[in-house]
């Protein structure tokens, strides 16, 4: 009698989970697959990366897949602000939507995250290294002598390249 009953115990929370989860008795309701997104990369696509990268309708921002002119344009946009003044690390990592993370711009100068330069002509969007204090210093370079960075009067703006004193170098941008 007590086998009975606890079959028919177990039964009803079976029928219950069963509704739960919106199965309803023995069938299995399948759940409907994604379709694959598939986007065709084409010449011109490669000719002009930033044509296939829209920006995100919510805050103008570049998407995931970040090109060296929405790096620069993640600075020109906040020209002025004054939000991440004594943290250029983490805003050259958020310009270029990077994964990797360092702790302060002489540790990515010194990390084996892409090859060390030394002159003084970095490419549009390299990372431009300073050696002004314990936590050193990084910014965007434009490619033409000058560069993006935090701590410009205290504030994101453009200067050229030796406006910060003890420069360093400069690494490819977004090589993680």
């Amino acid at each position: 009698m007590q086998s009975r009953r606890l079959v028919r115990i177990i039964g009803i929370f079976g029928v219950a989970a069963a509704i739960a989860a919106g199965t309803g008795f023995g069938t299995a309701a399948a759940e409907p697959r994604p379709a694959e997104v598939y986007s065709q990369v084409t010449a011109a696509d490669i000719a002009d990366p930033t044509a296939i990268l829209p920006a995100d309708s919510a805050g103008g921002e570049i998407g995931t897949l970040q090109t060296v002119e929405g790096a620069i344009a993640w600075f020109r946009n906040r020209n002025g602000s004054t939000e991440h003044d004594g943290f250029c690390e983490r805003a050259v990592r958020l310009a270029w939507d990077r994964a990797t993370h360092h702790a302060s711009a002489i540790d990515h100068w010194r990390s084996s995250d892409g090859a060390r330069h030394t002159g003084t002509n970095p490419p549009r969007g390299a990372f431009v290294f300073w050696n002004i204090s314990s936590f050193g210093h990084v910014g965007l370079s434009d490619g033409n002598g000058g560069v993006w960075a935090t701590s410009v009067n205290g504030r994101i703006g453009h200067v050229g390249l030796h406006y910060f004193g003890n420069y360093l170098g400069w690494k490819p941008g977004n090589s993680n």
